[in-house]
């Protein structure tokens, strides 16, 4: 355990570890109620790939891994001469700073749907999207039709019709309108020149 203490205070490992403790101390600041987790990475850090996700966890994500990253390149120096240490470590530390910012972007990307930030999602957001039948025939009284959000998510919706168009289960139809009295979507075929 006395290694594992000095290769955390030896160099270059230290560097990320007084920044580790730094984390540490945030983090349970914030699990006693004290500070609250910031908003979105920001534009900067979005450019990069890190958008979506707090600033604070893209940060302690890549605090970690540099860290774990430069306390391995610690050991391995361990029986280098004080120069060579020094200069070996200066690229320890930044072969550790790049690929934790790369690991961090890897696993960033699955917790953007944890803290989807944006508006929420609302009807309005079908209009204009096409959708497939579902029922056996749509009209102005009945049909319902299965559509896919912007996410990637399907909902089955209920659709109208104001025509007397053939709309019949498998045929893709324009949702153009929403109704908020009926609490339906208005829709009209898609002509086959459109869906080429």
């Amino acid at each position: 355990m006395a290694e594992f203490f000095e290769a955390t205070l030896s160099f270059p490992a230290v560097l990320c570890t007084f920044l580790l403790v730094v984390c540490v101390g945030y983090w349970l600041l914030t699990v006693l109620g004290a500070i609250d987790v910031d908003e979105d990475a920001g534009d900067l850090l979005g450019a990069l790939g890190f958008g979506g996700v707090p600033l604070t966890i893209v940060l302690t994500l890549t605090i970690v891994v540099a860290w774990f990253l430069s306390l391995v390149g610690t050991v391995l120096l361990a029986g280098t001469g004080t120069g060579v240490r020094i200069a070996l470590g200066l690229l320890v530390l930044l072969v550790a700073i790049v690929l934790s910012l790369f690991v961090t972007r890897l696993l960033v990307t699955p917790l953007r749907k944890v803290f989807h930030s944006g508006p929420a999602a609302s009807r309005a957001d079908f209009i204009g999207r096409t959708c497939v039948i579902r029922t056996g025939t749509v009209d102005t009284d009945f049909g319902q039709a299965e559509v896919h959000a912007e996410d990637g998510s399907s909902a089955v919706i209920q659709v109208r019709q104001t025509g007397t168009d053939d709309l019949r289960a498998g045929q893709t139809a324009l949702i153009y309108d929403y109704d908020t009295d009926g609490e339906f979507f208005w829709v009209a075929p898609v002509e086959t020149h459109l869906k080429d």
